[in-house]
C-alpha cells in the first residue's frame, strides 16, 4: 500500500485528500498531433521522458548512502569510570580547582569534603618517584594526577538514605529493605569504595570505645551483614576491595571484649562472612586462605591473648573448614593451650564460651556418636588412646572426649591422617 492508495480512498469517500505526501511527482503528459496519414486517429498524449546529460551527472558530487541501523557493544563504564571513546558523550570540562601540594607529592583536592587522593601508582609507563627526578617535569606531573570519582546526585541521595536506614536504632523493616537493595540492585559499583570505607570506619568507631553497649553490638552486626550483602551482589566487582573488607571482619572476630549479650552472635556472623568471602575468592587468590589461617593461629596460641580473642580465632577456623580446624586446634596445639588456660582460671561466662567453641570445633570435625561408649583405662588399647588424647589435646579436653571412644578416635585419626 502506498500513499496514493490512501489519497484515492479518501477521494472515493468524498473526503479531501492529504497533500504533500505523494511518493513521487505526478506525471506530466504532452499532446502529440494526429498522424498525418490517419487524421481520424485523433491526438495522442504521452509522458515525456526527461533527457539526461551524462556529463553533468558524472561531474556532480556523489551522495553516499547512509549505513543502516545496527547494534554494537561498547564500554559505558569500567569500574564506575566512563572511558573516553567516541561512543560515549565527551566529558564536561570543569573549571580548574585550586590545589595544594602536600608532603611527598601527595595532592590535596580542594573539594567540599577535603578528601585526599593518592597519586597514581607507578607502572611500566609511569616512573617511580626516584626515577621521576631524572625525567621531565611533564612525567612527574602525570604521576601526581588525581584519581577522582564523581557521584551523581541520585547516588549521593541513595548513599545517605541507605546508611541512615542501616544504622540502629532504626525500624527492622527499613534495615531489611536496605540490605535487600545492597544484595540485588545493579549500578552500585561507583558507591562500592564509599560503602567499604563507611563499614571500616563504623567498625573502628564501635570497637574503639570498648564495644560494651547494646547499641555497639547491634551496629557491628549490621556492618557485618552489609559486607555479606556486598559479597552477595553479583553485579559488584569486589576483588579490588578485599584488603579493605578483611580488617573489619577479623577485628570483630578477634576483638577481646565484645558486648556479652552479642559476643557469640557477632563472632559466629563474622565467621560466616569470612567463610563466604573465602568461598568466592580463594580460587582467584590461592594464598588468601593460608594467610588468614596463619593469622588466626597466632591469635589462638599466642601468649597473653584474651579468651575472647582465642574464641574468635576458633570460630574463624571453623568458618574456613575442617582442614583449618585440624591445623589450628588439633595439630597446632590450640586445644592444648586453651585447656591449660581454662584449668588455671576461674570458671565464668568467657571461659564457658571458649570451651564451647573448642567443643563445637570437635563436633564439626566429626559429630558425637549415636551410642557413645567410654574409653576403659583398664584396657591397654584404650589406655594408649587416652594417652594420645592427652598428648594432643591436653588433659582438659581429653577428659571431655574420653566418654565417647568413636568421637575421640575420629579426632585422633584425622590428626594422624593429615
Amino acid at each position: 500500500m502506498t500513499t496514493s492508495d490512501i489519497d484515492q480512498a479518501l477521494r472515493v469517500l468524498n473526503i479531501e485528500p492529504l497533500y504533500g505526501h505523494y511518493p513521487h511527482n505526478p506525471p506530466t503528459f504532452r499532446r502529440a498531433g494526429p498522424y498525418p496519414p490517419n487524421q481520424a486517429a485523433g491526438a495522442v498524449y504521452f509522458v515525456e521522458d526527461e533527457e539526461i546529460d551524462f556529463d553533468r551527472i558524472i561531474k556532480e558530487e556523489k551522495i553516499s548512502v547512509p549505513k543502516g541501523t545496527r547494534w554494537t557493544a561498547h564500554w559505558l563504564a569500567v569500574e564506575g569510570v566512563q572511558p573516553l571513546i567516541p561512543e560515549n558523550p565527551p566529558a564536561i570540562p570543569k573549571e580548574h580547582e585550586p590545589e595544594a601540594h602536600g608532603v611527598n607529592g601527595v595532592v590535596k583536592a580542594a573539594s567540599a569534603g577535603g578528601s585526599i587522593f593518592p597519586p597514581t601508582p607507578p607502572s611500566s609507563d609511569r616512573p617511580s618517584p626516584i626515577q621521576a627526578v631524572k625525567r621531565p617535569l611533564q612525567q612527574t606531573t602525570q604521576q601526581q594526577q588525581l584519581v577522582k570519582q564523581v557521584l551523581s546526585r541520585e547516588l549521593q541521595l541513595y548513599y545517605t538514605r541507605l546508611t541512615t536506614a542501616l544504622v540502629p536504632p532504626v525500624d527492622q523493616t527499613k534495615r531489611t529493605a536496605a540490605l535487600a537493595s545492597l544484595r540485588h540492585d545493579a549500578g552500585l559499583q561507583a558507591l562500592l569504595p564509599y560503602l567499604v570505607r563507611w563499614v571500616a570506619e563504623g567498625v573502628v568507631a564501635s570497637l574503639r570505645t570498648g564495644a560494651q553497649s547494646d547499641n555497639d553490638g547491634k551496629t557491628l552486626a549490621v556492618l557485618l551483614e552489609v559486607i555479606g550483602a556486598l559479597l552477595d551482589n553479583p553485579t559488584l566487582f569486589v576483588e579490588p576491595y578485599l584488603h579493605q573488607l578483611l580488617p573489619p571482619i577479623l577485628s570483630t572476630l578477634l576483638h577481646s571484649s565484645l558486648p556479652p549479650e552479642h559476643a557469640t552472635h557477632l563472632r559466629t556472623l563474622a565467621s560466616q562472612t569470612l567463610s563466604h568471602l573465602l568461598t568466592q575468592h580463594s580460587t582467584t587468590y590461592p594464598s588468601l586462605s593460608p594467610r588468614i589461617v596463619k593469622t588466626l593461629l597466632l591469635a589462638l596460641i599466642g601468649k597473653d591473648k584474651s579468651m575472647g580473642t582465642r574464641e574468635g580465632a576458633i570460630w574463624g577456623l571453623m568458618g574456613i573448614g575442617k582442614e583449618a580446624i585440624r591445623k589450628g586446634v588439633v595439630e597446632g596445639g590450640g586445644a592444648k593451650v586453651v585447656g591449660a588456660e581454662c584449668a588455671l582460671a576461674m570458671e565464668d561466662q568467657a571461659q564457658s564460651s571458649l570451651v564451647g567453641a573448642v567443643m563445637a570445633s570437635f563436633r564439626k570435625l566429626n559429630g558425637r556418636s549415636a551410642k557413645p561408649q567410654p574409653l576403659d583405662t583398664a584396657t591397654e588399647s584404650d589406655a594408649a588412646i587416652i594417652q594420645r588424647l592427652r598428648d594432643t589435646l591436653g588433659d582438659f579436653f581429653a577428659d571431655r572426649l574420653i566418654g565417647d571412644k568413636e568421637w575421640a578416635l575420629s579426632v585422633l585419626q584425622g590428626n594422624e591422617a593429615s
